[in-house]
């Protein structure tokens, strides 16, 4: 394969990872699928004449009948003040999205062809999705199942997914290694109680080859997968599971809340609804899902915020925002407190944090972010990271992850693994995207920004390399932040 990193032979790279995995949380496990380890790999070529696209990897094909799919920036409608967009093109009904059709091709026997029998067949809806991501050439999508009026959702198995009608479509650009939201969704789902599920798959859109793409679980409800929260007894039960978003809020009203931390100003961007969606919300609903999270936002901003009775833990699962706190960390994932946060809560349980849009984590967009923490400054962390044992959940668990999932072992063996595994399918998706390493440099200084595969993809484990072992050296200096020098302008 052109793109192959060369590495250490695949004999000794197996006895690493398998003492590795040995190690491995056996007292949780999360029976995670990861595609590249559980699915057919590639063969040595083609397993037809050569007449048409032949990969091992699922192929999606989808098809509008020529009609233009909405979701593209409207030039008007951009922030002076920001440089975003708050309009974007409908359909010609005027609705945000249009019908299409959908055809999946997933063979567990042989190599995958646009004239192969479909092994999931539906109606469904598209639309450009994303928010920065609207502007690149390849775009990612919004894809929901539909029966034939194209307008009932159904619910259906995406690739081996649980199933749902809502599916993102990610389109790799940006991230030239072309892996990042795949493999950080998966270790995050095997350190986290849930992360989205993913799976690699191949795109034909309206007769044009697209290249590689990512399917994703959207962040939302559903029974036997996704968040798989407590459901309503019925439509007028008020307390409900619910799950909500950290970003620039929705055109649809009653979807955004003000919450206690909007209200006194701890917070300046928009919290959405997001499931349940706007169908499944009240007035009294809404109101129940503001109360309910203010309540944990006054805990959280108190004199009492580490006191019993009214501590934050009565209502955050410490061990998910300590998860969460380190995973972040670990990525410098900095958008976290502005954009794609999620947070939810099963009417039965705590708050849970949740891991979305990991594209340009690892270095893939802002340089030099590998030597110092952020996140203690963002959002509920802010206050999260005055209570010390909030702090020394972060250090200890830390220390067991990098035993295991965050081993430089496990890391730099997965991305080979991963590699490996997409094969041929990275050289087609260069064929249409190679000029990106030409014309497309998004990274400051330019200098950072990759000339070809293996220099993308060497970027990352460098990245990863030298963020643990700053992290290592330096994981103990959060304890500045719950010191009681610190905080004691904030207890009673």
């Amino acid at each position: 394969m052109k793109y192959r990193i060369i590495g250490i032979s695949a004999a000794a790279v197996l006895m690493v990872l398998t003492a590795v995995l040995l190690k491995l949380d056996s007292a949780n496990p999360k029976n995670r699928i990861h595609q590249h380890l559980t699915a057919r790999q590639p063969d040595a070529g083609c397993d037809c004449d050569d007449s048409e696209l032949c990969t091992h990897l699922p192929l999606v094909i989808i098809d509008t009948e020529g009609q233009e799919i909405p979701g593209e920036n409207i030039e008007e409608s951009i922030v002076p003040e920001t440089g975003e967009y708050n309009e974007f093109t409908l359909g010609p009904d005027g609705s945000s999205t249009i019908p299409c059709s959908i055809k999946v091709m997933d063979s567990s026997v042989s190599n995958n062809h646009p004239s192969d029998e479909a092994e999931l067949e539906s109606y469904g809806r598209i639309r450009i999705r994303g928010n920065t991501s609207r502007l690149f050439d390849k775009k990612g999508y919004l894809l929901i199942t539909t029966k034939e009026d194209y307008q009932t959702s159904q619910d259906l198995q995406m690739l081996g997914m649980s199933s749902h009608h809502e599916w993102a479509l990610h389109g790799p650009f940006m991230d030239k290694s072309l892996i990042r939201n795949y493999m950080w969704y998966n270790i995050s789902g095997e350190i986290m109680d849930y992360a989205p599920n993913v799976r690699f798959c191949e795109v034909i859109l309206n007769g044009e080859y697209l290249g590689l793409y990512v399917m994703v679980e959207t962040i939302t409800n559903g029974e036997g997968g996704r968040l798989n929260m407590t459901l309503p007894d019925n439509d007028y039960q008020t307390q409900i599971s619910y799950a909500i978003r950290l970003d620039r809020g929705s055109s649809n009203p009653i979807k955004n809340v003000d919450t206690f931390t909007t209200y006194a100003y701890r917070n300046q961007h928009v919290l959405e609804i997001v499931y349940p969606g706007a169908g499944g919300l009240s007035t009294e609903r809404v109101d129940f899902i503001t109360n309910d999270f203010s309540s944990f936002e006054k805990s959280l901003y108190s004199y009492d915020y580490d006191t019993e009775p009214y501590a934050y833990w009565n209502y955050a699962d410490m061990d998910s925002f300590a998860e969460y706190f380190i995973l972040n960390e670990f990525i410098c994932n900095y958008e976290v407190g502005a954009r794609s946060t999620y947070i939810y809560k099963d009417l039965k349980g705590k708050f849970k944090m949740c891991m979305w849009d990991l594209n340009t984590v690892c270095g893939n967009m802002v340089a030099d972010t590998t030597m110092h923490f952020e996140m203690q400054y963002l959002t509920w962390f802010y206050m999260l990271c005055k209570d010390e044992k909030f702090v020394d959940r972060i250090i200890d668990r830390y220390r067991e992850l990098r035993q295991t999932y965050l081993s430089d072992e496990y890391l730099l063996g997965y991305i080979d693994d991963v590699i490996e595994y997409l094969g041929p399918a990275i050289d087609r998706n260069f064929e249409v995207w190679g000029y990106t390493f030409e014309e497309y440099l998004p990274l400051i200084p330019e200098e950072r920004n990759p000339e070809d595969y293996e220099e993308a993809v060497n970027q990352m484990k460098d990245f990863i390399v030298e963020r643990g072992a700053w992290m290592d050296e330096n994981i103990e200096i959060l304890k500045q932040y719950c010191h009681e020098s610190k905080v004691k302008k904030f207890n009673h």
